[in-house]
C-alpha cells in the first residue's frame, strides 16, 4: 500500500482529502502542525508527500527543504491557495516536483499523485542494474529479466510495460482501461483480449510466490498483492 504523507492546517479540508485518499487505496498520515512533521517522517518513511505551504511553526517551503536533507528522491507536490508565479517558483526551488492551487478536485489530486508515484518507479526500475525486490522475486530493469526463485524469465517490451503499471499500483486497484490506454494506446476488443493473455502469463510468472497474486477485480481491473 502507498504510504502518503498529507500536511494541511485546515481540519475540514484535511478530513475530507484524507478519507477521500483512504477510500482510493492509499495509506495516508495527516499532519497539521509543521514543526511536528520531521519526528514521524523517519518512521513513517513515506512514497509521496502533500505538502500544504502556509502551516504553523514551520512553512511549507522550509519544511520541504528538510524533507530533502533527509529524502532527495521523495515525490513532493504543494497544494496551497497562493497563485503568485513568484510562489510556484520558490515551491519549486524549496524541492518540489509539482503545484496544486487550491480550490482543487480531488480527481486532479489523484492525477498528478498516481503521475508522481509511476515517475517515480519509473526512476527506479530504469537505474542501471538497480534490482528491485518482489516478494520472492528480483526485477532487474536494465536487463528485461525477472529472477524466480528457479530461474531467470526474459521479459518482452510488453511485458516491461504492464509490470511498471503494477509495479507503480502495488496493493491498489488498477483500473483496467487505464491499464490498456497506457500500455497499447487504446481499449479495443483485440486489445482487451490481448491483455487476457499477459494476465494470465504474469500469474504463470509469480506462481512461485504464493504470497504475490493479481486479483481480478469484476468490470473493475486487477489488484496486485505484494508482500
Amino acid at each position: 500500500m502507498t504510504k502518503l504523507l498529507y500536511i494541511e492546517d485546515e481540519p475540514f479540508l484535511g478530513k475530507i482529502v484524507k478519507e477521500t485518499l483512504e477510500n482510493q487505496g492509499f495509506n495516508v498520515l495527516h499532519i497539521s502542525d509543521g514543526g511536528k512533521v520531521m519526528e514521524s517522517f523517519s518512521v513513517f518513511n513515506p512514497d509521496i508527500c502533500i505538502l500544504d505551504i502556509m502551516l504553523p511553526n514551520i512553512d511549507g517551503y522550509d519544511l520541504c527543504q528538510q524533507i530533502r536533507r533527509t529524502n532527495t528522491a521523495l515525490p513532493i507536490i504543494f497544494l496551497t491557495a497562493k497563485v503568485e508565479t513568484e510562489d510556484l517558483v520558490k515551491g519549486f526551488n524549496a524541492g518540489g516536483n509539482d503545484y496544486i492551487r487550491k480550490p482543487f478536485s480531488m480527481e486532479e489530486l489523484i492525477v498528478r499523485i498516481n503521475h508522481q508515484i509511476k515517475a517515480s518507479v519509473k526512476a527506479i526500475l530504469h537505474t542501471y542494474d538497480d534490482v528491485v525486490k518482489i516478494g520472492n522475486y528480483k526485477f532487474i530493469a536494465s536487463r528485461y529479466e525477472l529472477h524466480t526463485p528457479s530461474k531467470i524469465i526474459r521479459l518482452s517490451q510488453r511485458d516491461m510495460e504492464i509490470l511498471e503499471v503494477f509495479m507503480c499500483s502495488q496493493n491498489r486497484n488498477i483500473d483496467r482501461k487505464e491499464l490498456l490506454l497506457t500500455v497499447w494506446g487504446d481499449d479495443s476488443f483485440f486489445n482487451s483480449r490481448n491483455l487476457d493473455v499477459y494476465i494470465r502469463k504474469f500469474r504463470e510468472y509469480f506462481s512461485e510466490d504464493k504470497s504475490i497474486e493479481i486479483i481480478t477485480l469484476k468490470g473493475k481491473g486487477y489488484f496486485f498483492v505484494v508482500p
